[in-house]
């Protein structure tokens, strides 16, 4: 590469590095917005009670208009860390959760919505900060989109089997819930996408806005439900989100150590394990649970993205410390 093109390289990197921190800032302030009006307006929002799972399709709808068939190929082309990672986000996060619930002694409503969420597959935003991170972005779409799939039947089956000990739940309404308003919606992005490449294309830099203003309503509604508790309960579901959240990352990681995997891949499959799709998991909570259950699921929508433009950071500081080294 020239030195010219080398120079018009990096400005380029640098414009999608800002545009992509800006997102992942933005996007759990936005998501907070969406909190503090659903408790200020909590009677007038709870009335959108109903808008819940169409947003939740729609957010899904998204992200299947981002999947191309490539996306799956790499399955077949490099199986190890794929595998390694799905099987850590549905093995590590609940464990985690039941470990959390343990340790702060939550009470029923709120350790069934912590495991909930520990049971969620990954984020819809662990793609960009795998990108802020300097992972492995293919390898992290593919463990997203795997995981997405495979949640009308894990998710369902482990939150009955860990959380049904806390309160009732109905597993295969919960299972048929996921398949319309996560597999399907999902499977049809993926279509158009396929069918309308070009037209895509134009809605692709719209789309992460449209998902996290999707989640932050959804935010809102879980929040009204929950708003004369929120005082009461907030810093115990502050706390226990906090600590999944980062086990995710810790544990994340070095299950890819153990396995071999490289340091881009160790990271994206720490961001991959620490960060849920909590939109589902506070809209699963809020449908089948209780209001108090889905707010572990609205607090850990704002908190991941937080905690990952921060892990994305040291990432970074890590990358330039080890480069001064290799230079002194």
């Amino acid at each position: 590469m020239s030195a010219a093109s080398s120079g018009a390289a990096a400005p380029t990197r640098n414009t999608a590095d800002r545009a992509a921190y800006v997102a992942v800032l933005a996007f759990p302030l936005l998501v907070l917005a969406g909190g503090v009006v659903g408790y200020a307006f909590a009677p007038t929002v709870h009335q959108a009670a109903g808008w819940t799972n169409p947003l939740l399709g729609l957010v899904m709808f998204g992200m299947g208009l981002t999947l191309r068939p490539v996306d799956f190929a790499l399955v077949a082309k490099r199986p190890v860390p794929i595998v390694v990672g799905v099987l850590a986000q549905y093995v590590l996060m609940p464990t985690i959760a039941l470990l959390v619930t343990w340790l702060l002694r939550l009470p029923p409503e709120i350790a069934a919505g912590v495991i909930l969420v520990g049971c969620a597959p990954g984020g819809t935003s662990s793609n960009v900060v795998s990108y802020l991170a300097r992972g492995d972005v293919a390898v992290s779409v593919t463990m997203t989109s795997i995981s997405t799939l495979l949640a009308p039947l894990l998710t369902p089956f482990l939150t009955l089997w860990l959380a049904g000990a806390y309160m009732p739940l109905d597993g295969a309404a919960m299972a048929k819930s996921i398949a319309l308003i996560v597999l399907l919606p999902v499977l049809a992005g993926l279509v158009v996408r396929l069918t309308l490449p070009r037209v895509v294309e134009r809605l692709l830099p719209v789309l992460p806005w449209v998902s996290v203003l999707g989640i932050a309503v959804i935010v809102a509604v879980v929040v009204s439900g929950s708003a004369d508790k929120i005082i009461q309960a907030g810093l115990l579901v502050l706390a226990a989100v906090a600590i999944h959240n980062v086990l995710g990352y810790l544990l994340g990681y070095a299950v890819g150590r153990v396995t071999g995997q490289p340091a881009p891949v160790r990271r994206t499959t720490a961001v991959e394990v620490g960060m849920q799709n909590s939109g589902l998991a506070a809209g699963l909570a809020a449908q089948y649970m209780s209001p108090l259950a889905a707010l572990p699921g609205a607090v850990f929508s704002v908190w991941h993205n937080l905690s990952g433009a921060v892990f994305a950071l040291l990432c970074r500081r890590a990358d330039s410390a080890a480069a001064r080294r290799a230079n002194i």
